[in-house]
């Protein structure tokens, strides 16, 4: 049983990982420079998907972690 919650666990870090790095949007340079991006805009179309299924992994992903910590005790 923990081999699969093991397996599952890496399976959801590596869709993370991808999620996130397709998260990343052109903050550049800019930030570092004092450049303001504090602009409020509302995240439309697969920003938000993309959002969203990040929330969802990374709540699966601590739910697996509780579930191999409690399993392998």
């Amino acid at each position: 049983m923990s081999d699969y919650l093991l397996i599952a666990q890496i399976v959801v870090a590596v869709a993370l990982i991808v999620v996130l790095t397709l998260q990343v949007h052109g903050g550049g340079l800019g930030g570092i420079f004092g450049q303001p991006d504090s602009v409020y805009r509302t995240r439309r179309g697969v920003e938000k998907s993309l959002l969203q299924l990040t929330i969802a992994l990374v709540i699966l992903f601590v739910i697996i972690c509780i579930a191999v910590v409690l399993i392998t005790r």
